[in-house]
């Protein structure tokens, strides 16, 4: 028994998936090194340690591929039947950051602080979403998708969004509802449900921002890319300074270290949510083309991996984690360059921030381990 539980073992790893893996830690890498660009400079006039992003990070990633391959190691079917659990915890984790235990900061409540280090559980509440709902299907294969079983899909992906909106974070509840969207697309719902079902979350958001929910900032940012001139000194003035970094950037770049925004901190939270201007000034179009790319085979990857899982499981599974990589990766950048409202959501495993990254990580972790017991 146990040489055909090796053989079979290493059968499964002949299709581990090594350009998806390679694609992502060389992003990663590339994050760090971003990361460090964004914050050395500063820290030098602060009097800090120049590597203290670059240190933090290089231990997230580090961390990240582990947990990506602990994952990848156990059969997405047994994670499957962990999905509920996993559900409850994060809820869990979302009510008690509301409470006191939970650190508040910049108008928003959002994180544990856990000696130096922070936890955020709405980087994970999309992940969880994405297994609970790929196990409720799974487990409701044989059925034919009712009334009924699409409302307690919509409570399960619903009660979590509004803690994360409660906190507030609109940005990041955007992101579950477009993995929600793209697994409900994948489940086969009719058509007229998804589109009243679109009306109603457009309500939603009119009445998010109209009751008063959001921080007044928090407000102008959102919608500051529609009129960025009428509020360069003050909401708009992210997004000005972002465009000019990336302008400045021309086609070659300014080259590592060597740009003046990125290096005189004009672009704010940098190496967080607008760490793709460092990528435009110092490594310019080419480079920044090239990352779009990455992250494009990225997605494509993903993406034939779901087309290929031979059960529900599998499919949502791969399904939710495309959902959660292509918007994540559109609202980022697009909100660098003015297309798209600005939220605070990290650019995939670029931004800086060690709870996003193990996120992601875990994501991918998902998608190889479908991709190696689905093979072609």
């Amino acid at each position: 028994m146990l040489v055909d539980r090796s053989k079979g073992w290493r059968q499964t790893l002949l299709h581990f998936d090594f350009t998806l893996f390679a694609v992502t830690v060389s992003t990663a890498f590339l994050g760090v090194i971003m990361v460090y660009s964004a914050t050395r400079e500063k820290l030098i006039l602060a009097g800090l340690n120049r590597y203290s992003y670059l240190e933090h990070q290089a231990v997230y990633v580090l961390i990240g591929i582990v947990v990506m391959f602990v994952i990848v190691t156990i059969d997405y079917h047994q994670l499957g039947n962990l999905g509920f659990l996993a559900y409850g915890a994060i809820v869990m984790a979302l009510l008690g950051v509301l409470t006191p235990i939970g650190k508040r900061a910049l108008g928003s409540q959002r994180w544990y602080q856990l000696g130096p280090v922070q936890f955020q559980p709405s980087e994970f509440a999309a992940l969880a979403i994405i297994l609970a709902i790929a196990a409720y299907l799974q487990a409701h294969q044989d059925e034919e998708l009712d009334a009924k079983m699409l409302v307690k899909i919509l409570v399960m992906a619903g009660f979590p969004m509004l803690l994360v909106i409660k906190q507030p974070d609109i940005g990041t509840a955007l992101v579950m509802g477009s993995v929600l969207l793209t697994m409900l697309v994948l489940a086969k719902v009719p058509l007229k449900w998804l589109a009243v079902l679109f009306l109603l979350g457009a309500l939603a958001i009119v009445a998010i921002l109209s009751l008063g929910i959001l921080q007044k900032y928090q407000l102008q940012r959102l919608t500051s890319f529609v009129n960025p001139k009428t509020s360069a000194l003050q909401a708009g003035y992210n997004l000005a300074q972002s465009k000019i970094a990336i302008g400045s950037g021309g086609l070659f770049g300014t080259g590592i270290f060597h740009g003046p925004q990125t290096n005189l901190s004009y672009v704010p939270e940098q190496q967080t949510d607008f760490i793709f201007t460092a990528v435009g000034e110092q490594l310019g179009f080419v480079g920044a083309g090239g990352l779009l790319l990455a992250y494009a085979y990225m997605v494509w990857r993903v993406w034939c991996i779901m087309k290929r899982a031979k059960d529900p499981l599998g499919r949502m599974l791969a399904g939710g984690v495309l959902g959660l990589l292509a918007f994540s990766i559109f609202q980022n950048a697009g909100m660098t360059m003015g297309i798209m409202p600005i939220t605070g959501i990290p650019l995939p495993f670029m931004s800086y921030g060690g709870s996003a990254v193990l996120a992601f990580f875990a994501s991918i972790g998902l998608v190889l381990n479908v991709g190696m017991r689905n093979p072609k």
